[in-house]
C-alpha cells in the first residue's frame, strides 16, 4: 500500500515535459514544490515514484536498482506520449537516474540536484557490511522534520535496508560508466554544505561530461535537500531558466 501523499503526480502543460525523480528512501512529494513551479512556467510535469518507495522499508529491500530504473523508464514512456520533448531532473539518487535516462533516451536537458557520485564520509559508507550479510538488516535513518513543505515530504523511511545501500552503490557505478555518453546539456546543482553527497561529486560530473554545454550552479547555504531547503526558490528559478534557454547553455566552472 502506498503511503498517503506518496503517490506519483502528473501536471499537464506544454509540449516540453519534465520528469522529476526523487532520491533514495524518498518519495515524489519531495519534488512537488519544484513540480508546481515548473508547471506554472508552462511545462508538463511528471513526478515518478521509484519501486519500493513510499510504501515500507521492507518493500524497498526487495527491489534492485534496475527495478528503480524501470520506474524511470515507465515515466519516460508516459511523458513521451504527452510531450514533444522531455527533460529530466533528479534529486540525490534520482539525479543518478536522470543521467542514466539521458544515456538511454534523446532527452532535451538534464538537471542534477546533489548527485552523490561520492557519498560523504560522515554517512559511514566505509562501514557498510558486505552484501552477503546485509539482507534483512536495517539501520536508522534520521532526518529533522521539515517545515513549510508538503506534509508527505516528511514521511520518508526512518530506517534503511542495508541491501538497498548496496543497490545505491551499484547505481553510482553504473552512472560513472555512462556519464561520458550523455549528449544533452546538463545543469549540475550542488551545495557546498552538503554532508550526504560530497561536493566533489559535482566537479566529477562536470569533468566527465562531454562537450561544453554544462554548468555547475553552487549553493552556499543549503544542505542535501535542495528541493526543500531555504534556497529552493533559487534552485527552482535556475532550473526553469536552464530548461527554457533554447539558445544553448554557457560553460561555467566555479
Amino acid at each position: 500500500m502506498i503511503l498517503p501523499g506518496a503517490e506519483p503526480f502528473f501536471m499537464p502543460g506544454g509540449p516540453h515535459g519534465v520528469l522529476l525523480i526523487h532520491g533514495f528512501t524518498g518519495l515524489p512529494a519531495e519534488l512537488l514544490l519544484m513540480g508546481e513551479y515548473l508547471h506554472e512556467q508552462g511545462f508538463t510535469v511528471l513526478g515518478v515514484r521509484l519501486a519500493g518507495h513510499g510504501t515500507t522499508a521492507e518493500d524497498m529491500s526487495h527491489m534492485t536498482w534496475e527495478d528503480w530504473m524501470d520506474s524511470v523508464r515507465d515515466g519516460m514512456a508516459i511523458l513521451s506520449g504527452a510531450c514533444e520533448r522531455i527533460s529530466v531532473i533528479g534529486h540525490s539518487m534520482g539525479a543518478l537516474f536522470a543521467m542514466l535516462a539521458a544515456s538511454e533516451y534523446p532527452v532535451e536537458k538534464v538537471v542534477t540536484l546533489a548527485a552523490p557520485i561520492f557519498i560523504a564520509k560522515e554517512r559511514g559508507i566505509d562501514f557498510l557490511p558486505p552484501r552477503t550479510v546485509s539482507a534483512g538488516l536495517f539501520v536508522p535513518k534520521a532526518r529533522r522534520r521539515l517545515k513549510d513543505v508538503p506534509p508527505a515530504a516528511n514521511h520518508t523511511y526512518r530506517k534503511m535496508p542495508l541491501i538497498s545501500v548496496h543497490e545505491l552503490v551499484d547505481v553510482i557505478e553504473a552512472t560513472k560508466g555512462c556519464i561520458e555518453t550523455i549528449q544533452a546539456p546538463c545543469l549540475i546543482m550542488q551545495s557546498r554544505n552538503d554532508h550526504t553527497a560530497d561536493p566533489k561529486s559535482a566537479v566529477y560530473i562536470y569533468n566527465h561530461l562531454p562537450g561544453s554545454q554544462k554548468e555547475i550552479f553552487w549553493l552556499e547555504h543549503s544542505g542535501h535537500l535542495l528541493p526543500l531547503a531555504d534556497e529552493r526558490d533559487k534552485v527552482f528559478a535556475r532550473a526553469a531558466a536552464f530548461l527554457q534557454d533554447d539558445a544553448g547553455d554557457k560553460e561555467e566552472q566555479e
